[in-house]
């Protein structure tokens, strides 16, 4: 068999955690940021769980 290719846009937008579960940054965070309270720009810094009707096709583009 040969070796499987990664797809590297999904490489640069998603993180595999140790578990196996799949990482990304939440969306809405771009622009128009002085229309969004401290407290909702601040949340939308952190990374997040990918939901589960992704995660399989996440996956396959990630084998490693």
């Amino acid at each position: 068999m040969p070796k499987l290719k990664t797809r590297k846009s999904a490489a640069k937008r998603f993180k595999k955690t140790k578990n196996g579960k799949v990482l990304h940054h939440r969306a809405y965070a771009g622009h128009l940021k002085t229309a969004k309270s401290a407290k909702r720009r601040r949340n939308l810094r952190k990374s997040t769980v990918l939901a589960a009707a992704n995660m399989a096709a996440v996956k396959k583009m990630l084998p490693y």
